[in-house]
């Protein structure tokens, strides 16, 4: 029962019983009668004095924990001219008015962190007390490929990314650095934040492949040019002293003739080669900017079929390659697209070595390009070195055709992978 009830039922109680024994004491004294009405009455308007008193402030608390607890800020009362009640409402007053103002505090800053992630250049990726996904703002959308679909609720796993596996076994305060294929590098940090009491769980991942490939080749590129400089100055140099010394061959006795031109045209012939493994290094380090045109990709592959179709008959693998049924238009330099696809074609051809087949996919809608082949595949343990400088898995490879490809796809911006699914399926991906 409510203390306003209970005042009430006392108050009514008890006045009855005093009008009770008023009647009472009417029959045997009548001014008696007269003085106790008076004492009722007054006994009346103090009960309601003192309701105004006690109960009124005991509502307007009930009332203001009330606001309180709908989290509505806004309700103040006004003074009554009660002294007690009056420093009751203005301490009241006093407490909203600081709720109210820390919660637009709250709000704005909830604001600016919300705006702060969502523009944020580092994929931030929030996670709820059973370790699923929160959110995510636009960055990891555009860093996994996403779609618009909502993620909320699911585990980690749901985005479908290589690293995922790598994230889900973060722990809180750890910082790691992922490579992918040799192609992306991911720096991953997961830690925690408090929001209205709670820990909050939250992983930033940053792409840092630009950055590692721009020191690269800064790197190598100051390398390169310096050695193509003094080789190709020596050669120069040396093939001249060399032509020189075969004008005296007539000099030379009969017998050791041939031998001394054989000599001679080999050991030019060799710094040929030199001069031109020196150029394919060069090449790599002055690759221009592209030059895009709207080209049909089924022309550019028909190309590569007749280009290759002679080595690939004589070791008898098929070219599958189905035209699409409307053209696959895309902006791209096309000589450097074309040199892209001869290198990954060429790669395929020696990895198969004889009997086999090479398929190339295109599919508008995803658009993308998948050449897959049934050679011997990649081991796992070299994936990771594939496109890194210099690197090559063949014992006369100079490691620089797949730096080319990389450098050529990452210019005009498009995302790629290379990687042996299973075995007899290796597949290199370019996504438009």
């Amino acid at each position: 029962m409510k203390i306003r009830t209970q005042y009430i039922l006392f108050v009514v109680i008890i006045h009855l019983t005093l009008l009770l024994l008023s009647f009472q004491i009417f029959q045997e004294n009548k001014l008696w009668f007269i003085i106790s009405e008076f004492f009722i009455l007054g006994s009346v308007f103090l009960s309601v004095r003192l309701y105004r008193s006690l109960i009124q402030p005991i509502q307007t608390i009930t009332m203001g924990v009330e606001a309180i607890k709908d989290q509505d800020f806004n309700v103040k009362f006004m003074e009554t001219g009660s002294a007690e009640m009056d420093k009751l409402i203005g301490t009241y007053n006093q407490m909203i008015d600081k709720l109210r103002a820390e919660g637009i505090k709250q709000q704005e800053q909830h604001f600016f962190l919300d705006k702060l992630i969502q523009t944020s250049p580092v994929g931030i990726l929030i996670l709820d007390f059973d370790e699923n996904i929160a959110s995510l703002n636009p960055k990891v959308r555009a860093l996994f490929n996403l779609n618009q679909l909502d993620y909320r609720g699911q585990t980690i796993h749901a985005l479908k990314h290589p690293i995922t596996q790598e994230l889900s076994q973060l722990q809180t305060g750890e910082s790691k650095i992922i490579q992918l294929s040799g192609v992306q590098t991911f720096k991953c940090q997961k830690a925690h934040f408090v929001d209205r009491g709670f820990n909050h769980q939250f992983i930033t991942i940053e792409e840092l492949t630009t950055e590692i490939l721009a020191a690269e080749k800064k790197a190598y590129g100051k390398v390169i040019r310096m050695m193509a400089h003094e080789v190709n100055n020596s050669i120069g140099a040396i093939n001249s002293i060399l032509e020189s010394a075969l004008n005296y061959k007539s000099q030379i006795a009969v017998t050791d003739r041939a031998d001394y031109q054989n000599a001679l045209e080999v050991a030019i012939e060799r710094n040929d080669q030199l001069n031109y493994f020196m150029r394919n290094f060069a090449d790599v380090i002055r690759m221009p900017a592209p030059k895009l045109e709207q080209y049909d990709l089924n022309k550019l592959l028909e190309s590569i079929q007749i280009l290759f179709h002679a080595k690939a008959t004589k070791n008898k693998i098929a070219l599958l390659f189905n035209k699409t049924e409307v053209p696959f238009f895309v902006k791209i330099d096309v000589p450097q697209i074309q040199q892209v696809l001869v290198n990954i074609t060429k790669n395929a051809l020696e990895s198969i070595g004889q009997k086999g087949q090479i398929s190339f996919l295109l599919n508008v809608e995803a658009r993308k390009l998948i050449i897959r082949d049934d050679g011997k595949g990649i081991p796992k343990e070299m994936e990771a070195f594939l496109f890194t400088p210099f690197f090559s898995t063949k014992n006369t490879g100079q490691g620089i055709g797949l730096t080319l490809i990389r450098d050529i796809l990452r210019n005009h911006e498009f995302s790629f992978s290379l990687q042996t699914i299973e075995e007899g399926r290796t597949e290199f991906e370019i996504n438009f």
